[in-house]
């Protein structure tokens, strides 16, 4: 039995795509940029916030700093006081989380969001769980699918890779913990299709919530 059960956060624990989508989309129409539809958002997000921006920019401005930076700015103002208006765990993960953690496994999250969003996000919609590190993208700290932040988590949890599973919804996730070196679950109730984790080859790929339960107890 894992010791150490460590869960992306976007499209993994909480579906935070339709937030995330308005903020770009704002801060996009105050330079007058075309917006997106949140189903495009599904294949922008999960490299972090910089990537997110630099593919929602017209390409013909994309690596132009100064726009980035404005944009970027808008969004991350925006996104400060609008990141949980539709927010929401997905379907049986409080319960989950909650069983695991009375049957006694550490609990982690790893995730690209910017740090000061994730960090009150995880306590705001997961108020009962004790997780032994939440960590988001922070400054100077390589994002997934590097496999640092996993290995930091597992100095601080204190257990081997042996002992460790790491649970995501898109490539990145499935990078990361192949970069790792830990096994990797892969769900598919997030923002990517079923196909796109199966040509990173986890160790399992769950459907639901209770499929998660019977791998990991």
């Amino acid at each position: 039995m894992k010791k150490l059960i460590i869960f992306d956060l976007d499209g993994t624990l909480l579906n935070t795509i339709e937030d995330l989508a308005n903020s770009v989309n704002f801060a996009l129409a105050q330079y007058n940029f075309p917006q997106h539809s949140v189903e495009e958002y599904n294949f922008m997000v999960g490299n972090g916030v910089k990537n997110l921006i630099l593919r929602a920019l017209p390409e013909n401005v994309r690596y132009n700093r100064d726009v980035f930076e404005m944009v970027h700015h808008e969004f991350l103002k925006h996104y400060s006081k609008n990141a949980d208006k539709f927010t929401k765990p997905y379907d049986g993960i409080v319960v989950l989380l909650e069983k695991l953690q009375k049957n006694g496994f550490m609990l982690a999250v790893a995730s690209n969001k910017i740090h000061e969003a994730t960090v009150p996000l995880v306590k705001k919609y997961f108020p009962t769980i004790n997780f032994v590190a939440v960590f988001g993208q922070r400054p100077d700290f390589p994002i997934k699918p590097d496999p640092l932040l996993v290995k930091e988590i597992l100095k601080i949890a204190q257990v081997q890779l042996s002992d460790t599973l790491y649970v995501g919804d898109s490539c990145v996730d499935m990078q990361t913990a192949k970069n790792a070196d830990v096994q990797a679950i892969g769900v598919t109730w997030g923002f990517r299709p079923r196909v796109e984790l199966e040509e990173y080859s986890p160790n399992y790929i769950v459907d639901n919530t209770v499929e998660l339960e019977k791998i990991i107890l």
